[in-house]
């Protein structure tokens, strides 16, 4: 099977009701990750010091050495930027979702204690603040079943939600397969959460943020001052608030790091956002779990047909006869590269519209042949297709008086005699006059304007019915 892994499509255009606690327009939801302790150290039995995620410029990984500027940066938001940050949120009544880093957590009991006492939720953000792009599969299973262990041992329960941040591509798999954790955040595609098929595991995804993110300030390009900060998130509110009025709901994600954030010239901005969306009626702040527990009790997943895993012969069984009488084009569909994109009506309509247009002109023509007349003796005979049938029924073309019958037969007569195949429409988007009318201007088009013509409806009555399908 040529089958393509990403997902491009998800919600789709028209997003679910999110149906926030409350009515809430928007859910702003905020991540503190705490990585003090966690990062690569030579004392942490790394190969080198860390170089990511500081205010120091154009950092490098000391290999064999302790860099004594950049750990102590990250200790400034162990020692001073979390208590900061602890204040704010405290005072503002707003719980904060922790991306713990395990090994960090073991370091830091104290900031721990101070997360489970003001209701904090305590996520996991892997064992160590390290790569996994490049970790072997087994090593990096080993390495979040020992997170989950640590976390337990040192938070008093293991981690509900997940994210490692600098994750590999098997991360968000092998995370799944624990079934240890509610959701996982290692994505970015999504204003809303959404499930995932892992085996036999269904696996809520909340995705998280790299852009309403902190970390700007240490990356380029980025935020500056506070103020900079501070208008951004403005701005993200304000849209998603506004598309919440309008009945689309959405989720705001800002993620925050000690040694960023902690500042006092950086914190100011976040300060003003808070006293900013105070102003707001119908704004839900809750942790990821709550997140987690709403979804999953508002929107739980089910399981459905999806024309991208079908088997070859499941999928021309479904879809054989959307082309009418012709399993050729489910068949030469099926052998495309097919994704989660086609498992939707548009999607699947537009494989069988690619193999219709890449055909033979003799095969097209045999796709052709194959439709009924419209209101003709296949129909009087009742010996439609029940796509046919149905869609003959839907314009009323079932129930025809002498003289429309007679009228229709003279047409039809007189189009197969000047172009060589019957006429063809999508009657679902048509009434009784109008398909009379288009009836009467095709007859008289050339043959090969009027071929492309009904080439064009059999794609048009394709996707009509998978929508139907589907």
């Amino acid at each position: 099977m040529n089958r393509y892994p990403r997902n491009m499509i998800g919600h789709g255009p028209n997003r679910p009701d999110a149906d926030w606690p409350g009515g809430a327009k928007i859910a702003v939801q905020f991540v503190l990750n705490y990585e003090e302790g966690g990062e690569n150290n030579v004392l942490h039995g790394d190969a080198a010091s860390e170089a990511f995620l500081s205010d120091i410029p154009g950092a490098a990984m000391w290999p064999g050495q302790r860099h004594w500027n950049m750990e102590s940066i990250y200790e400034y938001g162990a020692r001073a930027g979390f208590w900061r940050v602890h204040r704010l949120f405290t005072e503002a009544d707003i719980p904060l979702t922790i991306y713990g880093v395990a090994t960090a957590l073991a370091r830091n009991p104290e900031q721990v204690e101070a997360m489970k006492d003001a209701g904090w939720e305590i996520a996991s953000h892997g064992l160590k603040w390290v790569e996994h792009k490049d970790m072997p599969e087994a090593e990096e299973r080993a390495s979040i079943l020992e997170a989950i262990r640590l976390h337990a041992e040192v938070v008093g329960t293991p981690p509900q939600g997940w994210y490692t941040g600098r994750c590999s591509e098997n991360t968000v798999r092998l995370v799944a397969e624990t079934g240890a954790c509610d959701y996982i955040s290692d994505s970015y595609d999504d204003d809303l959460p959404y499930w995932l098929e892992v085996g036999e595991r269904d696996q809520l995804i909340i995705p998280y943020t790299l852009e309403a993110n902190d970390m700007r300030y240490a990356t380029s390009p980025g935020w500056i001052e506070g103020e900079m900060f501070y208008t951004y998130l403005k701005d993200s509110f304000d849209m998603l608030y506004a598309e919440g009025e309008a009945g689309k709901p959405a989720m705001m994600s800002i993620g925050l790091h000690n040694r960023l954030i902690g500042r006092p010239g950086k914190i100011a901005g976040l300060k003003r956002f808070l006293e900013y969306i105070e102003r707001f009626d119908g704004v839900w702040t809750p942790r990821r779990i709550d997140i987690a527990r709403h979804w999953a009790a508002k929107h739980p997943h089910l399981r459905k047909e999806r024309p991208s895993q079908m088997d070859r012969e499941t999928f021309v069984a479904r879809f054989g006869e959307v082309v009418e009488h012709s399993p050729w084009v489910a068949e030469r569909a099926w052998a495309l590269e097919l994704g989660a994109a086609h498992d939707r009506p548009a999607g699947l309509a537009n494989a069988l519209a690619r193999v219709l247009r890449t055909a033979s002109d003799a095969e097209r023509m045999g796709v052709l042949r194959a439709h009924p007349d419209l209101a003709g003796k296949l129909a009087a005979a009742k010996a439609l297709t029940e796509d046919s049938s149905a869609e003959q029924a839907s314009a009323g073309l079932d129930a025809l008086t002498d003289a429309e019958r007679a009228r229709f037969t003279q047409l039809n007569d007189a189009y197969m005699d000047k172009h060589g195949f019957p006429f063809i429409i999508a009657v679902r988007d048509h009434d009784k006059p109008g398909i009379l009318a288009a009836f009467e201007r095709r007859l008289a088009q050339d043959t090969m304007a009027e071929f492309d013509e009904a080439c064009r409806q059999v794609e048009r009555i394709a996707r009509l019915r998978l929508e139907q399908m589907l």
